[in-house]
């Protein structure tokens, strides 16, 4: 069965009224797997049909607050038992850091976000060379990315073979362009215009030299601040990328 891709958010910290901060869900060989969790998260996905206990996996690209800042809110609602109570287990796949960041998380909350035996797993991946997991439905494969010391690009493969990466937040790298080859779709971050350009953040015609490079069928660019907004991001990308753009919007669908 085909891969199913909901974007759950296109924007950022900024508080907006039509992006949610940049998170999506991927539905894959009867799972469900999210990829960050920022403010509004819980809520986009009940937008969806979504609940927080249909989520066997938790992505995070990096530890920023627009990417992780409901992560204990969300810990904290699957001990509510309603309207079912915790049956599928949760895995979270992170860098290297997450175990310290949650424990962290830990000593402010305590046991409110602590999941039952059995019920929680971690997974660490290397933040400094490509790391690489089988799961039942889908194999991912990580690579560091030049934003933060525990920042990720993800490539998943699905069941039928076909490849969707996620950039995260990132700069300019070698390993977004590795992990990023031949890849059928791939979500970009385009934080700013080109004119605009941030130190750790792409622009669209930034993001579409490294698709174009790594042969990155399908673009998604998404993360956008409000510069954006007036900007004509579409064109920018085009200027470096020939393959099909797409301008990221909350709770648009793509197939795989």
């Amino acid at each position: 069965m085909q891969s199913q891709i909901t974007i759950l958010g296109s924007g950022t910290c900024v508080p907006s009224l039509v992006r949610n901060p940049c998170s999506f869900l991927m539905k894959t060989g009867g799972e469900n797997l999210l990829f960050d969790c920022g403010p509004g998260i819980m809520r986009r996905l009940l937008e969806i049909d979504v609940t927080i206990f249909d989520i066997s996996y938790l992505f995070l690209s990096h530890f920023h607050p627009d990417h992780s800042g409901e992560l204990a809110a969300f810990l904290f609602a699957l001990k509510y038992p309603a309207p079912s109570s915790q049956n599928r287990p949760l895995t979270i796949v992170a860098g290297q850091g997450f175990r310290s960041f949650f424990e962290r998380l830990k000593r402010v909350y305590g046991n409110w976000i602590v999941l039952p035996s059995g019920m929680f797993t971690v997974v660490e991946l290397d933040t400094q060379l490509a790391d690489r997991r089988s799961f039942s439905s889908f194999t991912v494969s990580s690579m560091p990315v030049a934003h933060r010391p525990e920042s990720l690009a993800y490539r998943i493969v699905d069941a039928e073979g076909k490849t969707l990466v996620y950039s995260g937040d990132s700069d300019v790298c070698d390993g977004l362009t590795t992990v990023a080859a031949d890849a059928d779709l791939m979500i970009c971050e385009s934080a700013f215009p080109d004119h605009q350009k941030v130190d750790g953040h792409l622009t669209p015609a930034l993001a579409g030299k490294i698709a174009q490079a790594a042969g990155v069928k399908r673009l998604v660019l998404t993360h956008f601040y409000p510069a954006c907004e007036t900007a004509d991001i579409e064109n920018q990308c085009r200027s470096t990328y020939s393959g099909k753009v797409i301008l990221a919007q909350d709770l648009m669908t793509l197939m795989l």
